[in-house]
């Protein structure tokens, strides 16, 4: 879990991640007594642009060309984590625990921005966040098949007040009992999340579709928004949501 987590800081090159697996297994392998060989496998999950950016061996270094060129640190960067990696490989072959290093520092506040941040939001007179402004529009037979498009349109805010990163924008959500259950959000391919200011370009609306998928079960739905405004740029955020009216699929 540890080396796991590790290798989410950053994007290895090709030439990069293939010694550092090299160094990885062979380090498993010889202290591993006999529980990995040559047939073990070992795979670097990276994340591009993460913490640290990239990861490139001396040589590519030397050439700074794209990946190189945002390797943050100097050339021996790759060495730095293969040296660190064995360490937690050896460790986790012998099952031995080991100390919890330092935490890296949280450099988000100290980032740069050259896009301003919104100035603060309201909706139109007689409105509240979230009401809707386009509720579903249901087909003439009153009912949505599979393949399908349900959309919903909200009043909202601009939202990059919170990127709600641990929770979502939007959400489909289905009867069962007398309970709302989300069975969809936008991590969800079928699901689209749109914002955009409108026509009078005063107020800011959201847009939420759904592409009904094969597998949905039939039922009723809706689809919800969630969402943060503030009065004015240094404000509290103020946190809102909106539902659409119901809706059958079968």
């Amino acid at each position: 879990m540890t080396i796991s987590k590790l290798w989410r800081i950053a994007e290895f090159t090709t030439m990069a991640g293939r010694r550092l697996r090299e160094a990885v297994k062979e380090t498993l392998i010889s202290n591993g007594n006999g529980e990995f060989n040559n047939n073990t496998e070992v795979i670097i999950a990276g994340l591009t642009n993460t913490y640290s950016q990239y990861i490139a061996t001396f040589e590519e270094y030397e050439q700074q060309r794209y990946e190189a060129a945002s390797t943050l640190y100097d050339p021996h960067t790759l060495s730095a984590y293969t040296q660190e990696f064995k360490k937690l490989a050896e460790a986790m072959a012998k099952g031995e625990k080991i100390m919890k290093g330092p935490s890296p520092p949280d450099l988000f506040k100290a980032q740069l921005s050259l896009l301003p941040d919104p100035l603060g939001d309201s909706p139109p007179p007689g409105k509240n966040f979230g009401d809707m402004k386009q509720d579903i529009i249901v087909p003439k037979n009153g009912t949505f098949t599979k393949g399908d498009k349900a959309s919903a349109t909200f009043w909202s805010a601009n939202p990059r007040y919170d990127l709600l990163t641990e929770g979502t924008f939007a959400v489909v959500e289905m009867l069962q009992g007398q309970h709302w259950t989300p069975v969809y959000d936008d991590d969800d391919f079928s699901l689209f999340f749109e914002w955009k200011v409108d026509d009078s370009y005063l107020y800011s609306i959201a847009t939420i579709e759904w592409e009904i998928p094969t597998e949905a079960g039939s039922g009723v739905y809706r689809l919800r928004h969630f969402g943060s405004s503030k009065k004015t740029k240094d404000s509290p955020n103020e946190y809102f949501t909106g539902a659409s009216s119901s809706f059958a699929v079968s």
